[in-house]
């Protein structure tokens, strides 16, 4: 034993000492010599674990050079005792803390969007439910992740969430005006309209070319009455800042007992349900006439309204229509998915410029 390690003190020594091309040629010859007892052992040597951790210490650094030196095994033998050896690496999922169940996280955003509650209050509810809250940091970024403040500085919500809460008694109003062709030339007249916006249902008065602040409080009641007898409940009402909507129309609604809202300066979105149906009408009808009188601009206003509230789907209400009213239904009470043309009919108004098809009548 003591002469093996004298021999390989020296063999290392001498390699210690020797330059790089002497050392390829010590490689060669020990290749060459290694050979010899190989020829006389069994073509597969098996080896023990020791012997194979030494083999992996004094190979591991060689790199590429493991394919002309290795000789017990092959290359890609050695280089699978490599990989075998190194630890796995503990993937990311089992790292800290467990994910939030799902359900949990759909119900935490469930009670964030439906309340103006910050995370405090929410972990409150979901204690009162019987569950047991994740952490304060763990609800705060579940609320940050869905773009929701955590805090309770939401405060009232949003302008939808408002639009939303108050649509089934709110009612938006504004003037739309047009030029038109008169026996006194052109003149500009005046409608008012109101939208009520739970229902779509517009209304829009008799025409004016001289709207003064009696006209429209007379204007103001008139609709009162129309809401009245369609029982459209009425509790919050959105005009513009104009001079002719006078303290005393807004007196009439308080007594009322309907809460009056101006407009913002430069908003229109804050009266956008009835500025995009004045937009509607005149693009789609009025834009397309010369208008001859305020006669003929009633009549197609009335026109108009006929179409919007019994004939034409309305995507807020789910492509349904204003008006009661059921649509065609196939066997057994469902939608008919195929219709002949032959059962198709078409009304038209103003002169085809709207359309309503139907089916025929059995």
């Amino acid at each position: 034993m003591q002469t093996v390690r004298t021999l390989y003190t020296a063999m290392m020594a001498l390699l210690a000492k020797a330059t790089d091309r002497e050392l390829a040629r010590m490689v060669s010859y020990l290749k060459e010599e290694n050979k010899v007892p190989r020829a006389r052992l069994p073509k597969r040597i098996e080896v023990t674990q020791k012997e194979r951790e030494r083999l992996l210490r004094f190979g591991r650094h060689l790199g590429k050079a493991i394919h002309k030196v290795v000789t017990i095994v092959s290359p890609s033998t050695f280089l699978r005792w490599l990989r075998e050896e190194k630890p796995r690496k503990r993937k990311a999922g089992n790292r800290g803390r467990p994910k939030t169940a799902e359900d949990l996280r759909k119900l935490i955003l469930k009670l964030a969007r439906e309340n103006d509650w910050g995370y405090t209050r929410i972990m409150g509810e979901l204690k009162k439910l019987g569950i047991k809250p994740p952490s304060r940091n763990t609800v705060k970024n579940i609320l940050k992740k869905a773009g929701l403040e955590p805090g309770p500085s939401r405060g009232e919500g949003t302008w939808d969430e408002f639009l939303t809460r108050h649509a089934a008694t709110l009612v938006q109003c504004d003037f739309l005006n047009k030029r038109i062709w008169t026996a006194k030339g052109l003149r500009d007249v005046f409608v008012l309209v109101f939208l009520h916006v739970g229902t779509r249902r517009v209304f829009v008065t008799p025409t004016t070319t001289n709207p003064t602040e009696a006209w429209v409080r007379e204007q103001t009641q008139a609709y009162l009455q129309h809401a009245k007898t369609d029982k459209l409940p009425v509790k919050l009402l959105f005009h513009v800042r104009d001079s002719k909507f006078a303290a005393a129309v807004d007196a009439d609604l308080a007594k009322r007992h309907i809460e009056v809202r101006k407009c913002a300066f430069r908003s229109p979105n804050t009266n956008a349900y009835v500025e995009r149906f004045i937009q509607t009408i005149q693009q789609e009808c009025l834009d397309h006439f010369v208008i001859l009188g305020q006669q003929h601009f009633d009549y197609l206003v009335g026109e108009w309204l006929e179409h919007y509230h019994t004939e034409r789907p309305h995507q807020a209400k789910d492509n349904g229509l204003l008006a009661p009213g059921d649509r065609p239904k196939g066997k057994k009470g469902t939608t008919a998915d195929v219709l002949a043309l032959r059962d198709v009919r078409c009304r038209e108004r103003l002169g085809g410029l709207m359309k309503h098809y139907y089916r025929r009548a059995a």
